[in-house]
């Protein structure tokens, strides 16, 4: 592959003369800082997670206090952040961390892909930061300089792509400073090379780039696959007793696992108010018992990467207990605001 020479010096040069972008873990070399930094923003932009790395390093400034937290007071601190199974990795490879290797955090490319939740990128990323291993990362941002600079139009979520591009990466990785250059291409593909409207004219490798030679530049890099979006249909019970509220631990492997919810029925479509007060699963909740309807909300959405969320919210007051109900935990509102929520009731509650 041509101009592989051209693409390392004026990248490193581009980082070393111009390129200004901080962030709080940059330059860092404590692992377990850098770790918490990938988690985060596996599945989340930089700007909505600076404030949730801060909050997580200051309450748990290392693996040895992650470990001993308390689980629920980790998930609320997530809160917001979606994709919740990052959360529950994170905690068990911290235990294991702590109960396993001596609250030792791994040196090795191999051992730390071992971790739960780390794949490739991240075990990369920790590896070459922390400890100078030349590994490679290929995250997207890596990912579409080389597919535009080199014009591969070999889909990148397929496993030719990414074989292609993990080893165009390592062929380019500075053996002697693998961090530097990692984090240098990295930073080139988030400010100049961006996906929408990338900044050309300042690009210091346009000359030889072959997606601005032949106009691809919006064309690449290339998908195979579309996401298919699920869509679901969720009706909330805010069911009342004395002072307190019943609620739900989701712990089924589905969105949001861990999390508190209030009752939930989910029907397969959008039911009118009156329809579903008649369905079968809301009265079989409240059969012969004494409540009121105080409050019906408007309709609620949220999307997610492979499924949109509607629904809405039902105010029930309960004049006595039912056994129907029996399953479900009964809270005061103070022990409430203290669980890990779905964005999608959080969002609703502060409406």
């Amino acid at each position: 592959m041509k101009n592989k020479k051209f693409f390392f010096e004026n990248l490193i040069k581009w980082d070393r003369n111009i390129n200004k972008r901080e962030m709080p873990w940059k330059g860092e070399k404590d692992p377990y800082k850098i770790w918490i930094s990938e988690i985060i923003l596996q599945q989340t932009r930089v700007q909505q997670g600076l404030d949730y790395y801060s909050r997580f390093i200051k309450t748990w400034p290392t693996v040895k206090k992650l470990a001993k937290a308390k689980e629920q007071e980790v998930y609320k601190l997530w809160e917001g952040l979606g994709y919740y199974s990052r959360c529950k990795n994170l905690i068990a490879s911290a235990k294991y961390i702590n109960d396993e290797l001596s609250g030792r955090f791994p040196q090795k490319y191999h051992d730390i892909l071992s971790l739960k939740g780390v794949g490739h990128y991240t075990a990369a990323a920790i590896a070459s930061f922390a400890f100078n291993e030349p590994y490679a990362v290929v995250d997207g941002n890596v990912l579409r300089v080389l597919a535009r600079f080199f014009g591969v139009d070999i889909p990148i979520d397929t496993a030719e792509g990414k074989k292609i591009f993990t080893k165009i990466a390592n062929e380019l990785i500075d053996k002697k400073n693998p961090a530097g250059y990692n984090q240098a291409i990295m930073d080139f593909g988030a400010v100049v090379c961006k996906p929408l409207v990338p900044l050309c004219s300042e690009c210091p490798l346009m000359n030889k780039c072959i997606a601005f030679k032949k106009k691809l530049i919006p064309a690449l890099p290339i998908k195979e696959k579309g996401i298919k979006i699920r869509k679901r249909f969720f009706n909330y019970l805010i069911i009342e007793i004395g002072k307190k509220f019943y609620i739900n631990k989701r712990t089924k492997k589905d969105i949001w696992q861990n999390l508190y919810e209030f009752i939930l029925i989910e029907t397969d479509k959008l039911v009118s108010e009156k329809e579903f007060l008649k369905s079968p699963e809301f009265n079989s909740l409240f059969c012969e018992a004494d409540f009121t309807i105080n409050k019906i909300s408007k309709t609620f959405n949220q999307k997610l990467t492979h499924q949109t969320i509607t629904g809405k919210f039902f105010h029930i007051t309960l004049q006595k207990p039912v056994k129907s109900l029996s399953q479900y935990k009964a809270v005061s509102a103070k022990e409430f605001s203290l669980l890990p929520l779905p964005k999608f009731i959080a969002s609703y509650l502060q409406d």
